[in-house]
């Protein structure tokens, strides 16, 4: 898709059905599928399905980021992520709804052309994952005047490498969101950039309504959500529409007055010998103990079933990451780890699997380590 087609009035008011991307086969005649847009997903467990998000949904999410970021006519922003994905998507939806210019970062990434197109085009805002921010941090860039805010999606960027950044001008702001609430659900405003750089809690933007239910599960509302899935029953695609006006996550969080903090995927927790265990927070663990050497991204720890112990834990890094640091990491870690969260001998993948967003594929690589 054109990036150029979501700024145009035509585009919004078209109610054909939209892929953000390369549907597999026919779409489902579904009368119920008119003016959606379809993002694919595939969760963690790496079977593929596609969420419908309404245009109205789209623009209703846009208009709301918007008024939360100050963004105006004036404001340009910088679409860098790819827009089969709802993070680039939005970007490109915020633009048309308020009106303002909307710059496209071409080409592969770099930080170096990324910080010159920035000041050469006047981006204000923009998206970008922890990859990215880490990259720019590393080559010590420091951020054109013209940059206002810079949501970081996609993952957790951790506060050491955030401090890095926002020391370097960049005005990074911590998000959570998700595909089925067209982008993001909570972010920190532009009121704490004159505070230290903060992971969570971050305040849930208006239109949402929250809760935490079983397992601490986040349930939600609001009227960005979601309208139903496409997915495959045999040869065929179906439409799945949402029931009900709350939809239950599988993403764990804990609410309090201040915000929400996200703590994990329910569906990855596993039990080690009788324990039940969070492979995430092991990762965060693991990127603490390295002082932001390892970023979100470049390993992750998944859980390979085991006969005796009912699963072990692995770490599996990218074949670029020095290994010798990983090392003094692992290290450190089983000497402060209790024995059902110990792991096993690190794996180096020359083939790590990420999502477009940089996000590992904890499915395939398992299914990669494991021979399965």
């Amino acid at each position: 898709m054109d990036p150029t087609l979501l700024i145009s009035p035509a585009f919004w008011s078209d109610s054909t059905p939209a892929v953000a991307g390369v549907f597999p086969g026919g779409l489902p005649d579904d009368p119920r599928l008119s003016g959606q847009v379809l993002f694919e997903t595939s969760g963690s467990s790496g079977n593929p399905k596609w969420i419908a998000l309404s245009k109205l949904a789209l623009q209703t999410s846009a208009a709301a980021v918007n008024r939360y970021l100050v963004v105006t006519a004036s404001s340009c922003w910088g679409l860098v992520l790819p827009l089969h994905h709802v993070g680039g998507f939005g970007v490109a939806a915020r633009a048309y709804q308020a009106g303002c210019r909307l710059e496209i970062f071409d080409g592969r990434w770099d930080a170096a052309s990324f910080v010159s197109w920035v000041a050469d085009r006047g981006v204000t805002h923009t998206s970008l994952v922890p990859t990215q921010v880490h990259d720019l941090v590393a080559g010590g860039h420091r951020a054109p005047s013209c940059v206002t805010a810079i949501i970081v999606g996609g993952g957790c960027l951790d506060e050491r490498t955030g401090g890095a950044a926002r020391a370097l001008g960049w005005p990074v702001l911590a998000s959570y969101g998700m595909t089925e609430a067209c982008s993001q659900i909570a972010t920190c405003g532009l009121f704490s950039l004159g505070f230290p750089y903060q992971v969570a809690p971050l305040p849930v933007l208006p239109i949402w309504q929250v809760r935490a239910g079983a397992d601490q599960r986040l349930i939600i509302s609001g009227p960005a959500l979601f309208s139903g899935y496409v997915v495959r029953e045999g040869e065929c695609w179906i439409y799945q529409p949402r029931a009900g006006e709350w939809f239950e996550s599988a993403d764990r969080v804990a609410i309090g007055e201040d915000g929400l903090t996200p703590i994990g995927r329910a569906d990855l927790l596993v039990k080690v010998l009788g324990e039940l265990v969070d492979p995430e927070m092991i990762e965060r663990e693991l990127m603490e103990i390295s002082g932001g050497k390892l970023v979100s991204g470049g390993f992750v720890v998944v859980a390979v079933p085991d006969a005796r112990a009912e699963h072990v834990l692995v770490a599996v890094f990218d074949a670029g990451v020095d290994a010798e640091m990983v090392d003094g990491v692992l290290t450190e870690y089983r000497r402060m780890a209790p024995g059902f969260r110990r792991l096993q001998e690190a794996v180096f993948l020359k083939n790590f699997l990420r999502s477009p967003l940089g996000k590992p594929r904890r499915a395939e690589i398992l299914r990669e380590i494991s021979g399965s």
